[in-house]
């Protein structure tokens, strides 16, 4: 048996003992700055790959999971989904796709208000979470979305989101359906609001 690189051990030990996902700086801050983290996290990925646990990175940070294919092993039969409401759907919609955004621009994009229990209810799935508080009178809050929000919906990052048309496409956006549509329309010279939220219109999200 060949001998396995110290710092891909070291790597892959860090991540196993991890409670969330990590960072390659995260994970240069426990084995070392001078250690090759980005190749260590390269080797385990190809070393995983095909097994029943992989090693995926999400908004630039890594974690390992059950491969999807073997996930029914694991599910619950307990398991309760959940309907998203529509002022939720609508508000993470925003929130994705304008990032990051106060409540008063979500509310100027959707037309209506949002009720400080939509935001607790995203907030509390782990999806949104505060990202500071705009430079403006008032100085609001803005909320974006968690590396939890994209292991959720299986994303690598935002732009993994898709568009209005592969939307309809899927059969998840009704074509006369204005509101939800007005709520993912972006501004094409923003690039933080990529595309479009699909898996939300599911409304299926485990509790």
């Amino acid at each position: 048996m060949s001998e396995v690189d110290p710092v891909v051990r070291a790597v892959e030990a860090a991540l196993f003992a991890a409670q969330e996902p990590q960072s390659a700086e995260d994970l240069a801050a426990h084995i070392g700055s001078d250690a090759n983290i980005a190749g260590a996290l390269q080797a385990l990925q190809a070393d995983y790959a095909g097994r029943g646990i992989e090693l995926v990175e999400r908004g630039g940070r890594w974690h390992f999971q059950t491969a999807p294919d073997l996930a029914w092993l694991l599910r619950r039969e307990t398991e309760q989904t959940r309907k998203l409401s529509r002022a939720a759907t609508e508000t993470l919609a925003i929130i994705a796709y304008h990032e990051p955004v106060s409540r008063a621009e979500i509310e100027a994009i959707r037309g209506v208000q949002v009720s400080k229990g939509t935001i607790d209810v995203l907030m509390e799935e782990g999806w949104i979470t505060p990202a500071g508080r705009r430079e403006v009178p008032g100085r609001p809050l803005i909320y974006a979305t968690t590396p939890g929000f994209l292991t959720h919906f299986g994303l690598t990052s935002r732009r993994d989101l898709p568009g209005l048309e592969d939307l309809r496409a899927a059969g998840l956006l009704d074509p006369v359906d204005l509101a939800l549509e007005g709520a993912l329309a972006t501004d094409d010279t923003d690039h933080s609001s990529d595309e479009s939220d699909s898996l939300l219109e599911n409304h299926e999200d485990q509790a």
